[in-house]
């Protein structure tokens, strides 16, 4: 903590509105749209989540929304740990629930945040934590008003021009004492005095002083459409692309017989592959690198030679397997490539079907298939014709970087 900071740090994040003003949208309110791929919502808990000076998160969300919750924090980390509860008819009302749910949970401060600021950052936040470090009991992150403003009458006609010398645009998190705050609340409440729009005008209104501190002109606040479209913008912009590259190797011993299995092709040969399945070393390398590129482990975790319902099975079941692990993880595999190292059979008769076979088991274009193919020069246990080795690349590009 700051020095002056003693005490946990509480988080009320209000989501519970229904942004009409955002219009209609299949994925719900604007706090579960997507920008960047993720909804609005995850990036804000996300900021407070890796904050680690943050305490308790109560989410104050409307009743009819807690599956889209529940779907929009599925993959966060601690998720588990958040405070879910619903709002009230207004904002006012909504904080009032959210800091009620944190009685209990020795919270000292707390940040009041707008569920749909997905752009606050590390930098604000230890500024309104040195705020209340310095023993302010009500801290506004505000930046000052750049434009000109007017004041209008009912027709539209200007009466006025407004010096902006000594305005600002409040922000959030705007963050207090708890147990100051949460008084404020009950007593306007109480009161029935309800035309309050943001946290800090009901501490004014009971007295209490507020402090500025610096805001962020990064943090703005989604509210119609046209803002959640250029925070999706700004967020592809950032987004560095998660493409990740797995490697495999697998060998075969070889021993007499009619024929080997190959990228899932069988050729005819007086040599058979030795091993528990069909000993395809192709397609068994590929597996390891697909697995790889999700630390998924390799082909023996997923499929224990001593299991004996791999005996002679077909190693397209493995490569399938592996596929759908990373597709689960948010995968999209773009290319495969297998190197095959052999002096006999000759693989080049075959290539076309292997890559076709590839491009079948992992439903790719055959574009992104690749084989070749080359010999030991009579060196070592490939040489000698007593086993067959591969060396499989994968490339793969994952969401949500």
């Amino acid at each position: 903590m700051e020095q002056g900071l003693s005490g946990t740090i509480g988080v009320v994040v209000v989501a519970a509105g229904r942004g009409e003003r955002a219009g209609a949208s299949v994925e719900g309110p604007k706090q579960y749209r997507r920008i960047g791929g993720r909804p609005v919502i995850w990036h804000t808990l996300k900021a407070f989540l890796d904050w680690p000076k943050s305490g308790p998160i109560a989410v104050v969300i409307h009743p009819d929304d807690r599956s889209l919750l529940d779907q929009a924090v599925a993959d966060l980390p601690a998720r588990e740990e958040l405070i879910i509860v619903t709002g009230g008819a207004t904002r006012q009302a909504s904080v009032l629930n959210g800091l009620r749910a944190l009685q209990g949970y020795g919270v000292n401060y707390v940040m009041i945040q707008d569920g749909v600021r997905p752009f606050v950052d590390e930098d604000l936040l230890e500024r309104v934590a040195a705020g209340l470090a310095a023993g302010h009991v009500a801290i506004l992150p505000a930046v000052p008003v750049s434009d000109t403003i007017k004041r209008a009458d009912a027709s539209g006609v200007i009466t006025a021009t407004v010096p902006r010398h000594d305005l600002h645009a409040a922000q959030t998190p705007q963050s207090f004492f708890y147990e100051t705050i949460l008084g404020a609340h009950e007593r306007a409440a109480e009161e029935k005095a309800m035309a309050f729009t943001d946290d800090a005008s009901i501490a004014e209104w009971a007295g209490i002083p507020v402090h500025l501190v610096e805001g962020s002109i990064d943090n703005v606040k989604l509210t119609v459409q046209r803002d959640i479209a250029m925070a999706d913008e700004k967020l592809k912009g950032l987004a560095l692309p998660d493409v990740r590259t797995g490697n495999g190797y697998d060998v075969h011993q070889l021993e007499a017989g009619d024929g080997v299995t190959l990228c899932g092709i069988f050729i005819v040969h007086d040599q058979k592959l030795k091993g528990h399945s069909d000993a395809d070393v192709a397609l068994h390398a590929l597996t390891d690198a697909l697995l790889a590129t999700c630390g998924a482990g390799d082909i023996g975790d997923h499929f224990p030679p001593s299991d004996m319902r791999w005996k002679g099975a077909p190693s397209r079941i493995f490569l399938e397997h592996a596929a759908r692990i990373v597709q689960a993880a948010g995968g999209t595999i773009m290319n495969a490539d297998i190197s095959l190292i052999a002096e006999a059979p000759k693989i080049g008769p075959h290539r076309q079907a292997m890559r076709e076979k590839l491009a079948e088991i992992l439903d790719i274009s055959l574009d992104r298939c690749s084989v070749k193919a080359t010999t030991n020069e009579t060196i070592g246990f490939v040489g000698r014709r007593e086993g067959i080795a591969a060396i499989a690349t994968a490339t793969v590009v994952y969401r949500g970087a």
